[in-house]
């Protein structure tokens, strides 16, 4: 279950909380509270929901194409509710054991930033709506970032997106080992967004990824497309959270985007 807080812009007052309740409980909702207030932007509505994390894409495209609803956006709660207070100050990074694993020189350092929840909402709710043709609309998200969190918060994107295409397209298939789930699950669902990807011994081969070569980053790049495999094989629950990794990028000179999984 997921709380979420919407806050909806609109130039009408009459029958909005109405309209949107009635959407917010065909979705699977409930509505927590809501307050209502007249600003300069005009009616603004705020509404605390709580349900199926499955189903929030759904509303947030319910509420975002609804007649009455000019603006909207919409956070976790508990990152709404800390977003006004002034962000602490970093620790310090510890040092990292050295490692001769080859899978371990590729890991997001210790002290990365926790991805921006506020940012990533209104982003899938646009993805929900323009799926599977959806890198222009992540590219544009991901370049509007500062550098220090575009990793962390479009591979969380991307998991939010892996998990909504698994339960929207596999969830009612066979529990899958591993091997299999990657074979039936995570393949046809990348080729899908991705065509020419390929799956071998080594791993899944994206040969055309659009993080590559664009000036985001300096080194591996498919940061969404890592988050997206984690979601798709994460969100079935019995195999446990199966490690990826990207351990070639064409954006750090590689012949292809390698991913590699392991149990």
């Amino acid at each position: 279950m997921a709380d979420i807080e919407f806050r909806v812009v609109s130039d009408r007052r009459e029958g909005l909380l109405l309209e949107l309740g009635r959407l917010i409980q065909t979705s699977g909702f409930n509505l927590l509270r809501q307050r209502m207030a007249r600003t300069d932007e005009g009616v603004v509505l705020t509404m605390l929901v709580r349900g199926p994390e499955q189903n929030l894409l759904q509303l947030e495209d319910r509420i975002g194409s609804h007649a009455l609803v000019q603006s909207f956006e919409a956070a976790a709660a508990e990152a709404a509710a800390h977003a006004p207070a002034p962000a602490a100050a970093p620790e310090p990074a510890r040092a990292r054991p050295q490692t001769d694993h080859p899978a371990e020189a590729h890991a997001a350092p210790t002290a990365a930033p926790t991805p921006d929840l506020v940012r990533v909402e209104p982003l899938l709710a646009s993805i929900a709506r323009e799926y599977p043709n959806i890198f222009n609309r992540v590219l544009t998200f991901e370049h509007a970032l500062p550098l220090a969190q575009r990793e962390a918060t479009t591979r969380y994107a991307g998991s939010r997106v892996g998990a909504w295409i698994y339960k929207r397209d596999y969830a009612l298939g066979a529990r899958l080992g591993l091997a299999d789930s990657i074979r039936h699950i995570a393949f046809p669902a990348m080729r899908h967004l991705l065509r020419g990807t390929e799956l071998g011994d080594e791993g899944l081969r994206v040969h055309n990824s659009p993080f590559a070569g664009v000036g985001l980053h300096r080194n591996t790049a498919c940061h969404f497309l890592r988050g997206c495999l984690e979601g798709l094989l994460n969100e079935p629950g019995h195999l446990g959270r199966p490690r990826i990794v990207e351990t070639q990028c064409r954006n750090a000179g590689g012949d292809v985007c390698l991913f590699t999984f392991a149990a």
